[in-house]
């Protein structure tokens, strides 16, 4: 089994409804988000999966967000926009891009600050 890691970042704001703190305001983060793939084989190159190819994947998703408020994106006008929440949304969107035989998402890593990240996997 190979494991492939793979990051990319975007920026944008959000707030916590509900959420008794200051949070509770807009306010902004340079998120930054690493995916880890897992996979059986390489291919006749050696690669498991181009980094090109997953980090375009990874790129994808990135653009919905970047400079964007996220409480007025689909995914979340009714769950807040977490880092819990945001990894899950990510990963499960990630599940349907991959399509190299015998690889699979295994977890999401996504960072709002620099000491402060969830990891989602299954």
């Amino acid at each position: 089994m190979y494991k492939i890691n793979v990051s990319s970042h975007f920026s944008s704001a959000h707030n916590l409804r509900g959420y008794p703190g200051l949070c509770k305001n807009v306010h902004g983060h340079n998120w930054k988000v690493r995916i880890a793939l897992l996979c059986e084989k390489t291919d006749e190159l050696g690669m498991a999966v181009d980094f090109t190819v997953a980090k375009r994947w990874l790129d994808d998703l990135m653009e919905e967000f970047d400079h964007k408020h996220l409480n007025t994106l689909e995914p979340f006008l009714t769950v807040n926009p977490t880092s819990e929440n945001i990894a899950k949304y990510l990963y499960n969107r990630l599940k349907g891009m991959i399509d190299v035989e015998g690889c699979q998402i295994s977890e999401i890593e996504v960072w709002e600050a620099e000491k402060s990240s969830v990891v989602y996997f299954e």
